[in-house]
């Protein structure tokens, strides 16, 4: 049987991941992914193991040279782009990711995030724990326009909530769902110049990366709130900041940011024109164990001698 590493700081000893990987005979050893690894640690994780279920955790060609007996890299999430699947792929070494597990609950995010914009909630909570009692005026959602970037299955999800919040959706995407009727497909021009919000779904790809740059948010109604709990590397955030500064955009809205965690020099930080959480949007308990047990399932799958049911690679060998 196997040796599986899982380095999902969220998953452990007895939970039902491990008893799918236990059940079936195979060991699992913890590493849990929590702050940055020294140099001989995270060249030594992945020697002498057949599977690895990891979150976001960098895994590189260096790593991936010492890992002899790997054989499948399973994310429990649903981006793969920590994953230099290219090396990987020249290894005979299979990624998956979990696809379809957390969508409702970024969604939900996407929305949190909206209203806190709209209600001021992010300056007003600290301020009544303080002992005050603002009494900011917020805005409403309802009315409003949500523009989406990129309609697959978390931006179909938030098209959803924002409509029943009595806004109307624009969505600017390659692949239209014709069966969504609640929504106007649009050009890009019609999504930056009619959004009050532009919400971001689209993958993260070197083609997107900081996909809104300064011309991007230039051409952006002055009011409208970007809101982003896709991937950091979508936005120019020294782009973003120099928009905020001269108030040709009004504000932000980021589960995700380039470097995390946050750095203090991050031109973003300390601003009260952009609310920034911890990436966690994919992070209820719910979406974890679906998470967790298809990234199990798919290494019971390769350590089977099975094709995994999402795979992201496609190892020569």
């Amino acid at each position: 049987m196997g040796h599986v590493l899982v380095t999902t700081d969220y998953l452990g000893p007895g939970d039902a991941v491990d008893r799918i990987l236990t059940d079936a005979g195979h060991t699992v050893t913890y590493s849990p992914a929590r702050g940055t690894r020294d140099d001989d640690e995270r060249l030594r994780l992945l020697a002498d193991v057949d599977a690895a279920i990891v979150a976001s955790e960098p895994v590189t060609a260096e790593m991936l040279a010492g890992a002899a007996r790997l054989k499948v890299i399973a994310r429990s999430g649903v981006g793969f782009d920590s994953v230099d699947t290219d090396a990987a792929q020249e290894l005979g070494i299979w990624v998956c990711n979990a696809p379809g597990v957390n969508h409702h609950s970024v969604a939900e995010m996407t929305m949190a995030l909206m209203l806190t914009a709209a209600k001021h909630l992010d300056t007003v909570i600290p301020q009544v724990r303080q002992g005050q009692w603002p009494r900011t005026a917020g805005t409403e959602l309802r009315g409003k326009t949500l523009g989406i970037l990129g309609f697959g299955a978390s931006g179909r999800a938030v098209a959803t909530l924002a409509a029943a919040f009595g806004m109307t959706v624009l969505v600017h995407t390659a692949h239209p769902d014709l069966q969504v009727s609640a929504v106007e497909y649009v050009e890009l021009g019609a999504i930056q110049a009619r959004s009050d919000y532009l919400s971001l779904h689209v993958k993260p790809t070197a083609e997107n990366r900081n996909k809104v740059d300064g011309d991007f948010l230039a051409a952006m109604n002055p009011t409208a709130v970007v809101v982003n709990t896709a991937r950091g590397s979508l936005i120019d955030e020294a782009a973003l900041a120099t928009a905020l500064e001269s108030k040709s955009i009004g504000g932000a809205a980021l589960d995700v940011v380039d470097r995390e965690p946050l750095t203090t020099d991050s031109p973003l930080a300390g601003r009260d024109d952009v609310v920034i959480v911890s990436h966690l949007a994919g992070q209820t308990e719910e979406a974890r164990m679906r998470a967790g047990e298809s990234a199990a399932r798919q290494v019971l799958a390769v350590l089977g001698g099975r094709q995994p049911s999402a795979p992201v690679n496609a190892p020569k060998f």
